[in-house]
């Protein structure tokens, strides 16, 4: 059967993109990810506010992003899975940020979401794929008759990984761990990479 294996981005492939802004603002409360806040629309609604009331815009942001790197070994780990079956990466960051990211990675396929942007830059909102979108993702590919595996590690993440064949997490808090015991943890890419490999035998050899 067909397979594919869809990857969360922010900390699986890279490092957390408002950590990154939080370090560089000196805003900590930008540290908040989806690792913390499981409702995602409340946490974009902080994120924007505090954008707002630093008189931040979207230009700032991405002049952080372009000087991100992927996370070690990210583009080693990825390249050696894209040689063997289809990869997308199914993310809840957005079309204004994952270019430069992309382009680091070797551009894989990417599903994200898309800020609202006024005239003045300013970020006013959010728009989601869909809803849910990682789960109903994974289910459409389900559809195609794909087998699908998978693997993030955050809150938004639980979704789809529990709509995969096989789902692990990737570093996650312990939190998360403790509400989903179901699913296995991984904590670098060659444990990673050791998960994914059954699923994998007999693929692109």
């Amino acid at each position: 059967m067909l397979n594919v294996i869809t990857l969360d981005l922010e900390g699986v492939l890279v490092p957390e993109i408002w950590i990154e802004f939080s370090k560089i603002t000196n805003i900590p409360e930008l540290k908040l990810t989806t690792r913390d806040v499981p409702d995602y629309d409340v946490l974009m609604q902080k994120r924007i506010g505090l954008l707002k009331d630093h008189g931040l815009r979207l230009a700032d942001i991405q002049a952080v992003i372009r000087q991100m790197e992927p996370m070690e070994g990210a583009r080693e780990f990825l390249d050696a899975l894209r040689a063997r079956t289809q990869v997308v990466i199914l993310s809840d960051t957005f079309t204004q940020f994952a270019g430069p990211l992309m382009e680091k990675l070797g551009r894989p396929a990417i599903f994200c979401n898309t800020l609202n942007v006024d005239a003045h830059g300013a970020v006013t909102g959010y728009q989601l794929r869909q809803k849910d979108g990682k789960t109903k993702a994974v289910k459409a590919f389900h559809s195609m008759g794909l087998q699908v595996f998978a693997a993030g590690d955050s809150y938004n993440d639980t979704g789809m990984l529990q709509e995969a064949d096989a789902g692990f997490f990737f570093c996650p808090p312990e939190g998360i761990v403790t509400q989903f015991p179901q699913l296995p943890v991984t904590w670098n890419y060659t444990e990673l990479a050791a998960a994914f490999e059954p699923h994998l035998k007999g693929v692109g050899q």
